[in-house]
């Protein structure tokens, strides 16, 4: 099998797709096969076999022990083969191919978070003891390996392997502690001593690897770093290290030497710092100090930015923005006695470090050295301004400069406002006046500063008189239009859009509108443009935002856009301004209309170029849903490319309707709800319903709605001809729907009968049956029984026929021993019962509706022994809806007048052309058009006729003497 397998993972290697795909087959058929993982244990420890077939031997290894090393897994390794690998394993350490040795490294890992220590209770003193030895190689790798290992069992979280792995540290730490130190000695007297570069890599990696440990076990093996003496002492040396290795690094770098290694070494020291001030703070508070000493020596002084790189000015200035942050290190997050001991030392330290002079520094350095664009920012303005435009958003403050340092601002703003908002304003008198085009360096000053005051816009609020900065200086700086002052043009458009949502008088949004459409335009720098757009977007998102101060720009502003959207090339732009776009579309509504021609000629034209950007598309779909609101039944011209777009992004068979399908719906949902009238392609989109609604109930609410929409729009069609697929689907779903679920599902239901009383009966009719099983039982919550018995109502006042064909199939499934009237009673003992519950008016006469019409002789007669219920029921429905009009008559609160016509309805400016069609719709519903009193005097009229009047009165004697008496103040008897 051996020589077999080497020829396989050959294979598996090949470059011909044909070949692959049959050594995949053949690997994955052995994958459960004993001895598999022997033989390619036998493979990549064999150093002579090629690097490529030891590596794809590695890795499948390492695959199947994903897959197969659990305990009780499917398929689960042999006991006798795992026992034989875990020894064989770790029985050398002599991998000369480092990558190869990082995969093993991490096997082992893998297999050590199942069997360690119970299993595997020889790994750990194994590898110590390979630590402990001279061979260079053997220590480098068992390192390396008892890195991964260490890693993998810190990431385990049971309360009983967390106690585990608090032992194995309090075993090793000293250790591990010891060689770290052993290994950073070496390598910083080898650099001292103008060593060669081997054996001072050597040093520095296994100094690294040890740190590494030391990391994890530090900040996961002990419940608290700050009562092991060792522990404290590792991080209050870690501080001396960043000083000493700096040094070394800036002596490297003068020799002209790769400094990589160096960069990790010192990124790590301070990744360890802030893996213990986040998992154990109050641990951290007694290095508060030197934390912070460090971090504004090395960002804040010229002698400090002399020894650093950037990542580490990250690293430091999150490190300080952290101890900031710390909720536990203010006092009024803490309320436990112990706790706040620390609390209000680590604040009074904080307070102790924070003086007047060290903040004011902090802050001009920050605006004055941090905030001014650089050389390289300038450049990829020049070459790649679309991206240069980008805001830096998310998380990048963890790895990039700028935004880390913004962030730092305001955390610092936020706490010690009165010093940083004095410190601003002077900056801003000092930078007040216009800067000469020449000045460059001025120039990068003052968007600096614009940049600290928009960012610190809220909190300058009582300190700027933002009004007259704006119609002063503002405006005549955007006017400027020499070369180097689009840097300032950028800023001061940037500058607006942060303040319109602060401080902008209502006067001067005009104005605002006119400098950006300035700002605009095509002869204009597209960073400029783009600031401009993005402030554009803040000034209409604003809660003061007035239509009718912007619709005089409007067109000016809604062509320069799509100039600008025609332009730009990357998705992500384009993806930008079209939401600009798009927003704008919401907000002046159908004020758009005589300007959107040129976007839905290009928005065909895009959606194809987007065809790999989902994103983009996203865009498009959303900018879409707004034309259609906005448009109306105007929207029609938008109909080819929209159904072009709803039938990729609601197409199951499609990759990308798992970005586009939720806004492929809501586009889905605006077209019905503003055509003005139905077209076949239209009503063949219906046909990807069913297939959406099995697939996953997560968009129920959306797909009931579309549905909605198609009965309004063409009932008869629909449920005639298309309909069958969607009932089925709701068959299959709807035991497996919660009650919010089944509510929309049964109000969809509840539409189709009273759009089509006869085909919708008749539509609706499969899920019948287990409605009228849900009342039967009489189990449900109230609100579904609300919805379960309104389609009772409608089904007893549309069709008596289908009603008493469910009874007789709901008879069948409960079995030969409940007869049909048995069951009829049942159901209408359970309607009468759960009636009360039922709130609203609307469904309340509707039932009681439906309790009227059963009034008549040919009527079973579990209906006349429930008699003084159903006129119970009937006439506290008739108290709750029975009004007295201006005239001083009782009147049926639910009645549309009779003077109304549809035809009136119609002159009503409704949102959409659904909810016209939904008016029409309920002013022929038999709630709204049948006088409740004037039916069941009708109904108890023809009742006396066909049973005669003795019987009747025997009937009625039956009804308490005060429900009589109400009874007669509706009807004659």
């Amino acid at each position: 099998m051996d020589r077999t397998i080497i020829e396989i993972l050959e294979q598996a290697g090949s470059q011909d797709p044909t070949t692959l795909k049959i050594a995949e087959q053949m690997l994955r058929q052995w994958e459960t096969q004993y001895g598999f993982y022997t033989a390619l244990f036998k493979v990549f420890s064999n150093n002579s076999f090629t690097i490529n077939v030891r590596w794809i031997a590695v890795l499948y290894f390492k695959n199947g022990v994903d897959r197969y090393w659990r305990k009780h897994a499917p398929g689960e390794i042999a006991l006798d083969e795992k026992e034989f690998l875990r020894q064989a394993l770790i029985a050398k350490f002599d991998e000369p191919v480092n990558q190869l040795a990082i995969q093993v490294a991490v096997l082992i890992a893998k297999i050590a978070r199942f069997d360690c220590p119970k299993e595997w209770n020889s790994l750990v003193p194994t590898l110590l003891e390979v630590i402990r030895g001279n061979n260079s190689l053997a220590q480098h790798r068992a390192l390396l390996t008892f890195h991964h290992v260490i890693k993998a069992l810190a990431s385990k979280r049971l309360i009983a392997d967390r106690r585990i792995f608090q032992e194995l540290t309090l075993n090793i730490f000293n250790f591990i502690l010891d060689i770290w130190n052993n290994y950073t000695e070496s390598f910083i007297l080898l650099i001292l001593s103008g060593a060669n570069d081997h054996p001072l890599q050597e040093a520095i990696q296994k100094a690294l690897l040890s740190l590494k440990i030391l990391g994890k076990l530090i900040i996961h093996g002990f419940p608290k770093p700050s009562e092991n003496q060792r522990a404290m002492l590792f991080l209050k040396m870690i501080f001396d290290r960043i000083r000493t290795i700096l040094d070394c690094r800036k002596n490297f770098m003068s020799r002209g030497l790769e400094v990589e290694i160096f960069d990790k070494f010192i990124i790590h020291l301070t990744k360890i710092l802030q893996g213990v001030l986040e998992i154990h703070p109050f641990c951290y508070v007694d290095l508060i100090p030197t934390t912070l000493e460090c971090s504004v020596f090395y960002c804040f002084t010229e002698i400090g930015q002399s020894l650093v790189f950037e990542r580490f000015i990250i690293q430091c200035l999150n490190l300080f923005k952290e101890i900031l942050q710390t909720n536990v290190y203010k006092p009024a997050k803490v309320i436990q006695e112990t706790k706040n001991l620390l609390t209000l030392r680590a604040h009074q330290l904080k307070q102790e470090f924070f003086t007047l002079q060290i903040l004011k520094e902090i802050c001009i350095r920050l605006v004055t050295h941090y905030f001014v664009l650089t050389s390289s920012d300038l450049e990829i303005w020049n070459t790649d301004p679309e991206n240069f435009g980008f805001d830096d958003c998310g998380e990048s403050w963890k790895y990039s400069l700028r935004p880390c340092t913004e962030s730092v601002f305001l955390a610092l703003l936020h706490q010690f406002k009165d010093i940083f908002s004095n410190v601003l304003v002077e900056l801003m008198q000092k930078h007040y006046q216009p800067v000469h085009p020449n000045d460059f360096r001025g120039i990068l000053l003052k968007d600096a500063v614009y940049n600290a005051v928009g960012l610190a816009g809220f909190d300058l609020y009582d300190e700027v008189n933002f009004d007259q900065w704006f119609s002063t200086t503002l405006k005549l700086e955007l006017n400027d239009k020499s070369n180097n002052y689009r840097i300032i043009r950028r800023r001061v458009c940037w500058l607006i859009g942060r303040w319109t949502g602060v401080k902008l008088s209502a006067e001067y949004r005009p104005e605002l509108y006119n400098l950006m459409a300035q700002a605009l335009r095509p002869d204009e720098d597209l960073g400029v443009r783009l600031a401009a757009s993005d402030a554009l977007k803040l000034a209409i998102d604003d809660f003061q935002f007035n239509t009718d101060d912007f619709i005089p720009y409007l067109e000016r502003i809604f062509s320069l856009l799509f100039c600008l959207l025609k332009e730009v090339n990357e998705c992500d732009t384009k993806m930008r301004v079209l939401y600009v776009l798009s927003f704008m579309i919401e907000r002046v509504g159908n004020g758009i209309k005589p300007h959107i021609s040129s976007l839905n000629a290009y928005l065909p034209e895009l959606w194809q170029e987007s065809k790999n950007h989902n994103m983009l598309r996203c865009a498009i779909l959303s900018t879409l849903v707004h034309l259609e609101i906005a448009l109306g039944s105007d929207s029609i011209m938008l109909q080819p490319l929209v159904i072009k777009v709803i039938e990729l992004s609601c197409d199951m068979n499609q990759e990308e309707y798992i970005y586009l399908l939720e806004d492929g719906l809501e586009l889905w949902q605006a077209l019905l709800q503003n055509t003005p009238y139905q077209t076949p392609a239209i009503m063949e989109l219906f046909k990807k319903l069913p297939a959406l609604l099995e697939s996953s109930t997560e968009n129920l609410k959306l797909c009931v709605y579309i549905t909605e929409a198609y009965v309004l729009l063409n009932p008869e069609e629909l449920m005639c001809e298309r309909g069958s697929g969607i009932v089925e689907s709701f068959k299959s779903i709807i035991g497996d729907l919660r009650s919010d679920g089944i509510i929309i599902v049964m109000q969809l239901l509840e539409l189709c009968l009273i759009t089509a009383p006869q085909s919708g009966s008749q539509f609706i009719k499969p899920l019948l049956l287990k409605i009228f099983e849900s009342v039967y039982e009489g189990d449900e919550y109230p609100m579904v029984w609300t919805a379960y018995l309104t389609i009772v109502a409608r089904i007893l006042l549309n069709s008596r026929d289908i009603f008493i064909q469910i009874i007789k199939e709901l008879s069948k499934r409960l079995g030969q021993e409940f007869k049909e009237d048995f069951v009829f009673a049942q159901v209408i003992n359970s309607y009468i019962d759960h009636m009360p519950l039922v709130t609203q008016h609307k469904e309340k006469k509707l039932l009681a509706l439906a309790l009227c019409s059963l009034l008549d002789v040919n009527s079973p007669s579990a209906i006349f022994k429930k008699f003084p219920q159903i006129i119970l029921n009937i006439v506290e429905t008739l108290n709750d809806i029975t009004k007295i009009n201006d005239m001083g008559c009782s009147t049926d609160s639910l009645m549309i007048d009779h003077h109304h016509s549809p035809s009136q309805f119609e002159d009503v400016g409704y949102e959409t052309e659904h909810s016209l069609r939904k008016r029409r719709v309920t002013f022929n519903d038999p709630v709204h058009c049948i006088v409740l009193s004037e039916l069941l005097q009708n109904q108890l009229s023809d009742l006396r006729k066909l049973l005669g009047d003795e019987q009747f009165k025997l009937m009625m004697l039956e009804i308490n003497p005060d429900l009589d008496q109400q009874l007669k103040e509706y009807i004659s008897i």
